[in-house]
């Protein structure tokens, strides 16, 4: 999550609300498709909840390996689709915290997708943030508030399974990356590994099998990120309160500075998840629409 109630007063809401309204009022087509003719016939559902949290750096990345990734902004009511129709899930970062159902009823069915996707249809996964703590509380983990909020570019040390992870292969095992959370997984789903930690925080990335991965830290910043971040005002203050006055302007100029590194992290992780996900990916003509078994022309499902 990007900043819980602690670190959102109500006097921000209103200012929350209608920068995030503004922001979406922004959105264009809303389907990414790729810019080519060409594709490779793969279809990313990507969660959001809020507008300026997307996949950042990674749009990039699909758009070159023509791969179709579908936004559904449920904090705007947006209806989730049928898994069937897709061939992987991706889980964004958001405002908000994964227990607070009552203010945000669509996290429910928001967890039931996740837990049909990873436990039941074994998709290929990627969590960021709020959707890593999503990934955790759907099948059998536990989230609730941090010790101790990791707001900045913080150290994250890769654990000795996370060494030997293919998601992490050719990842240093300490890079800095962007924090800015004040919840955390307090235990792993069952058959879960931690892949990364900080002294703060144990569980700094996690893997579910071999087909999904999630992460608190942000890989995906682009070189707007932070500053269209401080577009809100309550994160904006939450994090001058805990950096000091001036911190968003620090704290972009940081990120500026490591943009690079950053974005080549992001590079390996994407490939690495591609990897795990789909293997070599064959770019064709425009795909054979799916049937009504969510497969493609004569494809079964047992051969998927």
């Amino acid at each position: 999550n990007r900043d819980c109630k602690s670190l959102l007063p109500d006097r921000h809401v209103a200012a929350l609300l209608a920068t995030t309204a503004s922001l979406r009022a922004k959105r264009s087509n809303p389907v990414k498709r790729p810019t080519s003719t060409m594709t490779t016939g793969k279809r990313i559902l990507v969660f959001q909840h809020i507008a300026i949290e997307h996949p950042g750096i990674f749009r990039s990345f699909l758009d070159e390996d023509n791969i179709e990734w579908v936004p559904v902004e449920l904090d705007a009511g947006e209806s989730i689709p049928s898994l069937a129709e897709y061939d992987a899930l991706w889980v964004m970062g958001g405002p908000m915290d994964v227990w607070e159902e009552k203010e945000h009823p669509w996290l429910v069915a928001e967890k039931a997708a996740i837990k049909e996707a990873v436990a039941d249809r074994a998709l290929p996964f990627l969590g960021l943030c709020l959707g890593h703590q999503l990934l955790a509380e759907a099948i059998g983990g536990a989230v609730g508030p941090s010790d101790q909020s990791e707001i900045g570019i913080l150290d994250i040390h890769l654990t000795d399974a996370g060494k030997e992870s293919a998601f992490f292969r050719g990842v240093d095992p300490t890079v800095k990356c962007l924090q800015w959370h004040s919840a955390e997984i307090k235990s792993i789903p069952p058959d879960a590994s931690i892949l990364a930690s900080t002294d703060a925080c144990r569980v700094q990335a996690m893997s579910v099998g071999d087909n999904a991965l999630s992460m608190q830290f942000h890989v995906e910043i682009a070189d707007d990120t932070v500053s269209l971040w401080g577009q809100v005002p309550a994160y904006e203050q939450a994090l001058e309160r805990n950096l000091g006055e001036g911190a968003l302007a620090r704290l972009d100029r940081e990120a500026a500075a490591k943009m690079t590194d950053f974005n080549t992290c992001a590079r390996v992780l994407y490939e690495n998840w591609k990897s795990a996900a789909f293997g070599r990916l064959v770019v064709s003509s425009p795909s054979v629409p799916r049937n009504e078994h969510g497969t493609r022309g004569s494809e079964t499902p047992a051969a998927r």
